[in-house]
């Protein structure tokens, strides 16, 4: 039996994002997988594991905002900016509940921030983690985040000061980078001692299971576990063909709909991208995200196509990904 849908996992700390897929992957009997965001070992919390034709959903469907409860040990740097690194700096912690929260304010919004050298972020084709490993580290280039929500849950001083912070944040955001950053604001030095992540788009932690959990189910009860390809795509804009347009559509090729056949979402804006007499692609009007819709067949999912427009009253439904039954 195939197996297709997405599993949201609870993964434990101390195991790889991909050693926690392989365990998930054979309990579940499953062919092809991948997983949606990659959690240090150092990391527990929720990690969404693409199973089958739902491998091919994963960057539409996973690429919402994050969230993350984080603990930052304060007064030490390390080499990694997390505690599995070497402390190479320390320093005393003498700062207000004031002057923390204004460094927790300087940090919301739109902000810059340089990745960790230890990161598995690509220059010239090699991870910037083994230039380090090699002794040659590579300094990553800043680049924009958005960080939504940054709340302080708890201080805790003494001979290990620490804080526990929650972090909302946009897909790219390094929490240990945070981490560093507010302790080289607040003028101790910090690093990330340990992080769960609460949510991943619309799909919280507390949907989640453990793998210990999962291996006490029989196959079956396992496989409930899964939220299948439809509701993947539950609330995006969405078409039904007919057998034969479906047909077409999963062999690779472009299917002409008339515009009244677009959901309003899409139609509206294929309508504001194309001027009178003139062809232009949905994407000019949304990105590229949003402009992808979800191609149906006796309720079914087929796919994901992006329609462009001829004229005012017809358009084509091209195929961007085909979902094999």
């Amino acid at each position: 039996m195939k197996v297709h849908g997405l599993l949201l996992l609870d993964k434990p700390r101390g195991l790889s994002s991909n050693t926690a897929l392989q365990k998930a992957r054979r309990l579940l009997d499953a062919d092809k997988a991948g997983h949606g965001g990659t959690l240090d070992p150092l990391a527990d919390g929720l990690l969404p594991l693409m199973f089958g034709e739902a491998c091919k959903l994963a960057e539409s469907a996973l690429e919402g905002d994050k969230a993350y409860e984080a603990e930052v040990r304060l007064g030490q740097v390390t080499t990694t900016d997390d505690a599995e690194g070497e402390v190479v700096a320390t320093a005393p912690v003498a700062f207000s509940d004031a002057e923390l929260q204004a460094v927790l304010s300087r940090l919301r919004g739109r902000i810059v921030q340089v990745p960790p050298v230890y990161s598995a972020l690509k220059v010239a084709g090699k991870a910037l983690y083994r230039y380090a490993r090699d002794g040659n580290p590579v300094q990553p280039a800043p680049r924009e985040v958005q960080v939504h929500q940054l709340e302080l849950l708890k201080r805790s001083d003494g001979d290990r000061p620490m804080i526990r912070i929650r972090v909302g944040c946009s897909k790219g955001t390094y929490i240990r980078s945070l981490a560093r950053d507010i302790g080289a604001a607040l003028g101790c030095g910090a690093h990330l001692r340990a992080l769960r992540r609460t949510k991943v788009g619309r799909f919280a932690v507390a949907d989640a299971v453990t793998l210990e959990a999962l291996e006490a189910l029989a196959p079956d009860a396992r496989r409930a576990w899964l939220v299948d390809l439809e509701a993947l795509v539950a609330d995006w804009p969405s078409v039904t063909l007919d057998a034969a347009e479906t047909a077409r559509f999963r062999q690779g090729q472009s299917v002409p709909l008339a515009a009244s056949r677009l959901p309003l979402r899409a139609a509206a804006r294929l309508e504001a991208a194309a001027p009178a007499g003139a062809a232009a692609p949905l994407e000019a009007a949304a990105p590229a995200a949003e402009a992808r819709i979800a191609i149906f067949c006796d309720g079914r999912l087929a796919g994901l196509g992006r329609c462009s427009t001829h004229n005012e009253q017809d358009c084509v439904l091209a195929p961007a990904r085909v979902i094999v039954p």
